[in-house]
């Protein structure tokens, strides 16, 4: 029998009630991410990705169906995942090294016990030397760094990336893909990572969800066919090229079906 996935949204639908009226957000969204796997989700803005997020983390209640982790029903459980934003979000009186710890400390490990780690880390993604500076020294793709490390050393198993690098320039944004790569590859954590960019889903992940304009459904499941370990040379491949091609197609599709409703 298979193993489980770590996280099953089952059904998934939301809607708001407002000014206009009920609007319905999600529609009978269901994906899953196993363990050690990288999921991305992959859809146009406004579409609610992050949405599915707040879902996943217990901020919001679903208006129907169920989010199960590791097996168990935790629908609108917090604390259950560890989750990294747009940006940075760094504790600005805090050092790097306590911004890290962060996530250990309020799940009662040890203070001593967090920080050898916490330095351990640091050193491993180039940041050693740094453990006593404050985050407004750092650019902003060291503290992304710093930000994703306070996630992956948390005790929660689902790692939850939410376009963190969105407000980076472009080679920021390359030199960070790559560096995520390689940290992931050695860790292998599950992640469940939300990005608008094609090309950035089918480098980093193993599965990507492409998601529809509201109410948002899932247009289709796309198991990423290239190897591990990847390196962004990886972006010049045909195979890459033409998947990501076709991608494009289908998304700017679903936007003119959106335009001509």
């Amino acid at each position: 029998m298979a193993e489980a996935p770590l996280l099953n949204l089952q059904q998934i639908t939301k809607s708001y009630r407002g000014g206009a009226g009920e609007q319905q957000v999600l529609a009978d969204i269901t994906l899953s991410v196993r363990k050690g796997e990288f999921v991305s989700v992959v859809g146009p803005s406004g579409c609610g990705k992050s949405t599915i997020f707040h879902i996943v983390g217990g901020v919001v209640p679903p208006t129907s169906g169920r989010v199960f982790l590791d097996g168990e029903d935790k629908t609108g459980a917090r604390g259950q995942i560890s989750y990294m934003p747009q940006q940075a979000a760094l504790f600005p009186w805090r050092t790097i090294e306590d911004n890290v710890i962060l996530a250990q400390e309020l799940s009662g490990v040890k203070k001593r016990e967090a920080r050898a780690k916490a330095r351990d880390w640091l050193a491993r993604v180039g940041l050693e030397g740094y453990e006593k500076a404050y985050p407004a020294t750092l650019s902003g793709g060291m503290q992304q760094r710093v930000s994703f490390l306070r996630a992956l050393l948390s005790p929660q198993e689902l790692i939850c990336l939410d376009e963190p690098f969105s407000a980076l320039d472009a080679l920021t944004r390359q030199d960070m893909q790559r560096w995520l790569l390689t940290i992931w590859e050695q860790y292998r954590r599950s992640v469940l990572f939300i990005t608008h960019n094609i090309e950035e889903a089918l480098l980093l992940s193993d599965t990507v969800y492409l998601l529809s304009n509201k109410p948002t459904k899932v247009l289709r499941q796309i198991e990423v066919p290239f190897a591990r370990p990847r390196s962004d040379k990886l972006i010049s491949e045909p195979l890459f090229v033409s998947l990501r091609q076709e991608i494009y197609e289908q998304m700017k599709e679903e936007q003119s079906l959106q335009r001509g409703r």
